[in-house]
């Protein structure tokens, strides 16, 4: 019975036509595709890996610069191929997870800019430490896979709700938060940096702080725009021009009154940084417009 609610649940996000779904169902053809490669090479008589290498010619990321001009869709087209089974299903249950927690908390809008960015900035780190290294200029590699902006999205989400929990396969009876699972992802990437495929593991970086980043300038624009009053209603103006027709207030009890809302605001704002201005009440919206 629960195998089955899950298979149902599987089959409607993968019909829902989300851009999260699409990412997914991309990702996976074309890693079936790749499959086929073999067998062309067989039929048309090439060696074999003729047809892989001419499609990562055309849409993995080379790390020379050159080549990038020629292509420069391939800071996009990268992020959608995957160098082999275990490469695709890490990344595409990372995705899973990270993107509906993403959509539900930042929308979907958000994810795609926080995603594409992410695979974006990885791509520049990747091509950064093979073209300014020593180290990296000997050799000429590719990148492929979306784990840079995968990561991304895994970041800001633990940025954006650090307090949430999560469990994790093999320890589903265990519940971690979300900070911490980010930031053991990050510490993984920084260890394995000197082991192997250091230009891979620095792209994954790229991503993440480029998730943190998003996150950090979207809570400073919520607090500017939450703390401003963008305008007033005419009626408001007018009214101030009329003589007050109560008892003005002295200055403790303005002091006091100031204090109170000052409060207020502190506490929408917190939970703001805990759950996300989109569960704020509309009693709670209108007093920090007011405020």
């Amino acid at each position: 019975m629960r195998q089955q609610k899950t298979n149902n649940q599987l089959s409607s996000f993968l019909k829902s036509g989300s851009l999260l779904s699409i990412i997914i169902i991309v990702c996976t053809a074309l890693w079936i595709l790749s499959l086929l490669f073999p067998l062309a090479d067989d039929l048309y008589a090439r060696p074999r890996g003729y047809a892989r290498e001419g499609w990562y010619s055309w849409f993995a990321l080379s790390s020379q610069w050159d080549s990038l001009l020629h292509r420069p869709w391939t800071l996009l087209t990268y992020m959608f191929l995957h160098d082999g089974l275990l490469h695709l299903l890490f990344n595409m249950l990372m995705l899973y997870f990270g993107g509906l927690m993403c959509c539900r908390y930042l929308g979907q809008k958000r994810f795609a800019w926080i995603y594409f960015l992410s695979g974006i900035i990885g791509a520049i780190f990747y091509l950064l430490v093979f073209n300014l290294f020593p180290i990296s200029r000997t050799s000429t590699s590719t990148l492929v896979g979306a784990s840079a902006a995968v990561l991304g999205v895994f970041i800001a989400v633990g940025t954006y709700v650090p307090n949430q929990e999560v469990s994790i396969w093999p320890f589903r009876n265990i519940q971690f938060k979300l900070k911490y699972v980010a930031i053991a992802l990050v510490v993984i990437d920084l260890l394995s940096i000197p082991a192997s495929n250091a230009g891979g593991h620095i792209a994954h970086l790229g991503g993440a702080l480029t998730g943190w980043l998003y996150v950090v300038a979207l809570r400073a624009d919520i607090g500017k725009m939450l703390k401003s009053k963008p305008f007033q209603s005419k009626k408001s103006k007018k009214s101030k021009q009329k003589p007050a027709s109560r008892r003005p207030m002295s200055d403790d009890e303005y002091n006091r009154r100031r204090a109170t809302n000052q409060k207020r605001v502190d506490e929408i704002l917190d939970k703001i940084s805990k759950s996300g201005y989109e569960n704020l009440t509309k009693e709670e919206k209108e007093f920090l417009f007011k405020n």
